[in-house]
């Protein structure tokens, strides 16, 4: 069996919850490789590098892979903006060392947008899969217009939770965040996504330019 080792290079820890989308996808399009992910945790670092082509080269200095996925979540800019973003920055560092091949992932607005279409996953990662409370998940195709997506994710994990008050107030939402994409068996409705759409694209067209397994459109396949 071939493998392929992917190093994720994120904004924040949180954004770990990207992991299992990213193997999800890689598997769609590479059937039958051993997929084995890493998290570039350079927040162990003593300093830490502020500039995106700083942490580029300490994410290939210290996580060597065949595939280097660059997070960087859109907020208030646009998708084409942070796409920009990171073009340039890894222009940058392959100015100065080989850097293995890239792509970036840009979630518009953040990360936890891409979450908030599975309400069982949500209630795994609240400890309660037999709840009954009423999750009002927003509509697939509004997503991306969410103001505050992580607010919206972690007002729906403690509802999901169903919890008193006294255990409530004891209740560490974020540290949740990641096991709800964990859960999540099937992403390919987010290929509604713009940004979703375009990354899955990006991947297909690294896949082929490497010459990585067989290049068979399995786009809804679950």
């Amino acid at each position: 069996m071939r493998e392929l080792r992917y190093t994720l290079l994120a904004d924040g820890p949180a954004d770990r919850a990207l992991m299992p989308i990213l193997t999800w996808l890689l598997r769609q399009h590479l059937p039958g490789w051993a997929i084995q992910p890493q998290w570039a945790d350079l927040w162990q670092l003593p300093s830490m590098p502020n500039k995106l082509h700083q942490r580029i080269i300490a994410s290939t200095d210290f996580y060597q892979c065949d595939l280097l996925f660059i997070h960087r979540d859109a907020e208030r800019a646009s998708l084409v903006d942070r796409l920009d973003e990171a073009r340039k920055a890894i222009e940058k560092v392959a100015q100065v060392k080989e850097i293995p091949p890239s792509i970036a992932v840009v979630p518009v607005r953040m990360t936890e947008a891409w979450l908030l279409f599975d309400a069982d996953a949500i209630r795994e990662a609240a400890d309660n899969p037999n709840g009954a409370a009423r999750l009002d998940l927003p509509r697939l195709n509004r997503i991306e217009r969410i103001s505050d997506p992580k607010n919206m994710l972690h007002s729906l994990i403690r509802e999901a939770a169903e919890l008193g008050t006294h255990r409530r107030s004891r209740f560490r939402v974020r540290h949740r965040v990641h096991r709800v994409s964990e859960y999540i068996e099937d992403f390919s409705p987010l290929r509604e996504l713009t940004a979703f759409a375009n990354m899955e694209n990006e991947i297909k067209r690294m896949i082929q330019s490497q010459g990585w397994g067989d290049q068979a459109d399995v786009t809804g396949n679950g």
